[in-house]
């Protein structure tokens, strides 16, 4: 019996983040095995910023949609627009966008296998074997390759998480489901260049639903962490309100996401995590695509650097770096759900927020750019006192 393959890197997991890392890492000149489970799609809005357009080259060709507003619905069905100054926020199909960012990882030279992971074992020597059984064979049987480093991109119920990275399994999470549905002509609630959020209670009691527009179809969806509470009858019901019931449904998705980064990305020899595995969702937004590259990126270059050196202590840095960049604004949006999605009361005075100027222009340069903004002290004082006024009730909701 032959020896299994040996790879640098066996990446688990072939969503934006593991593909990222495995492009990175191919392009390093790494051998790479990127192994992903058939006909996964992950519940998405599909909202993508201009940053990670830029940073990470995607073509126009997979923006189905550009939104240009924002609407945010309060308990009392109040409507508060926000309109994007002279930019957009870009729409994809995570069916289409992720395939294309498998593609571009094997065209630089990674390995793609379609099969679900089983087991991370050792060899005799200590090397990490990948246990997977292949997809598209019938009765196949489980195949194993050697790695002398893993990446576990595999969602935020990772199994290589599990098995792999100590307090991984105590990571909460939002169960989110989404429609696809065809987007309707005229008749309904909608509108082809703007993303509605509903913050009602009825829909998600202590996240939010959702309508995004993908061109020819729209996503439209709820998370929640109480159980018991049914998302497919929020979204029913929010279909019903808004008069996309009659629109025809093209498939449904539902999946966990994570609340917060791990504390913990990598078992200090060999393995590190990437993505939803590692927690890197945005609290309250849910936002996930942007971090998720972001992260596959500097785990990429950990892995890399762990290769290079022999260090283990080099996959450290993936998280230290991620946090470094983007822990404060993971902090701000922690306590803003926290605190504003607790109640219908709060709920209705966060989208009174809304409506205010300094919140709009600052929000809109924080997501599109990913960053804090420090260059407007004047209006991060002004809503610093108004929202103390919404905390104690003392501006109108």
């Amino acid at each position: 019996m032959s020896a299994p393959e040996t790879f640098d890197v066996v990446v688990v997991g072939g969503g934006p983040s593991g593909a990222t890392a495995a492009e990175t890492l191919a392009r390093a000149g790494r051998s790479v095995l990127l192994l992903d489970r058939a006909g996964r799609i992950k519940p998405c809005g599909g909202a993508i910023p201009p940053r990670l357009i830029r940073d990470f080259a995607i073509p126009d060709t997979l923006i189905c949609a550009r939104a240009r507003s924002a609407r945010m619905i309060a308990p009392s069905d109040k409507r508060v627009n926000m309109p994007i100054e002279g930019g957009y926020v870009g729409m994809v199909d995570r069916d289409r966008f992720d395939e294309w960012l498998r593609d571009r990882a094997a065209m630089a030279g990674a390995q793609r296998r379609t099969g679900t992971f089983e087991a991370l074992d050792r060899d005799a020597d200590g090397t990490a074997v990948i246990r997977y059984r292949p997809e598209g064979r019938k009765g196949a049987e489980t195949t194993s390759v050697r790695a002398r480093t893993v990446v576990g991109a595999d969602g935020a119920k990772s199994a290589v998480a599990a098995q792999a990275v100590p307090g991984a399994k105590e990571n909460r999470c939002v169960f989110a489901y989404h429609e696809i549905i065809r987007a309707p002509k005229g008749g309904a609630d909608f509108e082809p260049s703007r993303c509605d959020v509903w913050y009602q209670g009825g829909l998600s009691p202590d996240f939010y639903a959702w309508i995004f527009p993908h061109g020819d179809t729209a996503s439209i969806g709820v998370g929640s962490m109480q159980k018991g509470f049914s998302l497919r009858s929020a979204v029913a019901r929010l279909r019903a309100q808004t008069g996309l019931d009659a629109c025809e449904t093209v498939r449904t998705e539902g999946a966990p996401i994570p609340l917060k980064p791990l504390k913990r990305w990598d078992d200090g020899r060999d393995v590190l995590l990437a993505g939803d595995a590692a927690g890197v969702v945005a609290p309250a937004s849910g936002e996930g695509i942007y971090y998720a590259m972001e992260g596959g990126r500097l785990a990429a270059e950990a892995v890399d650097e762990r290769l290079r050196t022999g260090d283990a202590r080099a996959l450290r840095t993936a998280r230290s770096r991620f946090m470094k960049s983007h822990g404060k604004v993971f902090m701000v949006l922690g306590v803003m759900q926290h605190f504003w999605y607790r109640s219908d009361k709060r709920r209705e005075r966060f989208v009174s927020m809304c409506a205010d100027p300094d919140v709009q222009a600052l929000t809109w340069q924080a997501y599109m750019n990913k960053e804090l903004v420090r260059a407007r002290p004047g209006a991060h004082a002004r809503i610093f006192f108004k929202d103390l006024g919404h905390l104690f009730g003392l501006s109108p909701a």
